[in-house]
């Protein structure tokens, strides 16, 4: 029993999960042929839900938005990350992009570009967010067990890089050739013709913009700044989102089988074990900020309806009464946006950055600031409030140096990505943003994490090319920084 668990894990971490895709084809009771828009839809559901419960589960807590109600030791708040986080993200990463490469190999021979195109921006977006979260991963060698690969090599994070900029750049010219979107299937922009087409070229480049930003810091050993200006110099070629209508986020239809994967979750499970911190929810206070409505409850204090948050990184002798603070109200549990990948919002915050760095950009520094905190007020259903912009707490101080003008940048861009994956904390390990307060009750030798470990059952499954990946990156813990924060 114990092998027959190791050979599963070792299944789904080779991506070997192709024998469901043969049965379809084998068994005469099902259709012999399997379109990419069938797999499309369900991937995209899956991609989704992964991902924002990626930010619920891990982000929130790490990044000290939200914190547990009870925490006896350990926990993200007090920086240590359990092997689950890692098995469990890997276990499903490549689970799905076992499916991915599925379609993607279904629309090759079907002719179907833009599936093709659609498969490659899907790839980079997931594969991004692994090496950002572990370093170097298997990429060129994964999926391909029917090969006999079934030890793949770990490919450095620049090699990846490397590829996943190439993908983007594909299929932005593919897309831009092609109006077809024949076969259905995309929950995200809803594709029939052009404009949904128009719609994958701008993720496509905002994302590209998301990773060149990144990796900012490699300029040299990669053409960072040459490709920036390219995107940047020719909209007509490299369309980028406008507005929030471009946002890529799957819009849950709230029909079967497509629900917001909260939907049914009871009190207890959804808001009754989790408040918002202290750090997090004075910002929301003190910023007066519309998004409260959606994101937060509100609890009574000397007779009025107030927003309230607790410690993080609190000693494990604490314990917070039920109801007592702020936590997620019901609403967004049946929020239809809550289905995050990136937003216009994020991207007004890139802009803002570059163009403090000096880059050519629409509008300037403060222009895109302010847009990008307008659009992420937008983006959950809110207006701007009046004098928004006057607020201390939220006006753009243009006399400061180019420290304080990005710390400020980087403190709002780390709430317009709420529920966006990953993303708070690879801003915050690559920008050293926003300063988070240290509870008391982190021990001394805990440092904020700067990476996800391997899961433990690779050294049983891939020894030697773990060996040299754990060796060329210098070891295998949350304090081993990947290539880009070198």
């Amino acid at each position: 029993m114990k092998y027959l668990s190791i050979l599963l894990v070792a299944l789904a971490f080779c991506q070997s999960c192709t024998q469901d895709f043969d049965e379809i084809n084998a068994d005469p009771n099902r259709p012999s042929e399997v379109f990419p828009g069938v797999i499309l839809d369900q991937l995209q559901y899956r991609l989704v839900n992964s991902a924002i419960g990626r930010s619920r589960g891990f982000t929130h807590e790490l990044m000290q938005m939200m914190a547990p109600r009870a925490s006896v030791n350990n926990g993200l708040h007090r920086y240590v990350i359990e092997p689950n986080e890692s098995e469990g993200f890997w276990n499903n990463h490549y689970r799905l992009m076992t499916d991915l490469m599925d379609m993607k190999q279904v629309s090759e021979t079907l002719g179907a570009d833009a599936y093709v195109a659609v498969s490659l921006i899907l790839r980079a977006w997931n594969y991004s967010l692994m090496t950002d979260a572990f370093g170097d991963i298997p990429f060129s060698e994964a999926n391909r067990v029917e090969e006999g690969l079934i030890q793949p090599v770990f490919d450095t994070q620049k090699e990846i890089y490397l590829q996943l900029l190439q993908d983007l750049e594909n299929a932005n010219q593919i897309l831009s050739g092609t109006s077809s979107f024949i076969y259905g299937g995309d929950l995200i922009y809803e594709t029939t013709g052009a404009p949904g087409i128009l719609k994958w070229r701008k993720f496509a480049n905002t994302l590209r913009l998301r990773l060149l930003l990144r990796i900012l810091n490699k300029d040299g050993e990669i053409n960072v700044s040459e490709q920036l200006n390219l995107i940047l110099g020719n909209r007509e070629m490299y369309p980028v989102f406008e507005n929030i209508q471009d946002d890529a986020i799957l819009r849950y239809p709230g029909t079967f089988p497509f629900y917001n994967p909260y939907f049914n979750l009871r009190n207890l499970s959804w808001n009754e074990g989790v408040y918002y911190t202290i750090y997090f929810m004075d910002w929301m206070n003190g910023m007066e900020d519309p998004r409260r409505e959606v994101w937060a409850t509100t609890v009574e204090e000397n007779g009025n309806q107030v927003y309230k948050g607790i410690m993080s990184g609190y000693p494990s002798e604490v314990e917070y009464t039920v109801g007592s603070h702020s936590s997620f109200p019901g609403i967004l549990r049946e929020f239809a946006d809550l289905g995050i990948i990136m937003t216009y919002a994020e991207l007004e915050f890139i802009h803002a950055e570059l163009a403090l760095r000096g880059f050519n950009t629409p509008k300037t520094v403060k222009e895109h600031y302010e847009g990008g905190i307008t659009a992420s007020i937008r983006q959950w259903g809110k207006s701007v409030p009046e004098n928004h912009f006057s607020n201390p707490m939220v006006r753009f101080d243009e006399s400061g140096d180019f420290e304080s003008k990005l710390e400020q940048i980087i403190q709002h861009k780390y709430f317009a990505l709420f529920f966006t994956d990953y993303q708070a904390w690879f801003e915050k390990r690559r920008t050293g943003f926003p300063v988070l307060p240290r509870g008391e009750g982190i021990p001394a030798e805990n440092n904020f994490p700067v990476r996800i470990t391997y899961p433990n059952y690779l050294q049983a499954l891939n020894p030697d090319n773990l060996e040299v990946a754990v060796a060329r990156m210098g070891g295998d813990t949350q304090d081993t920084k990947v290539w880009w924060e070198k």
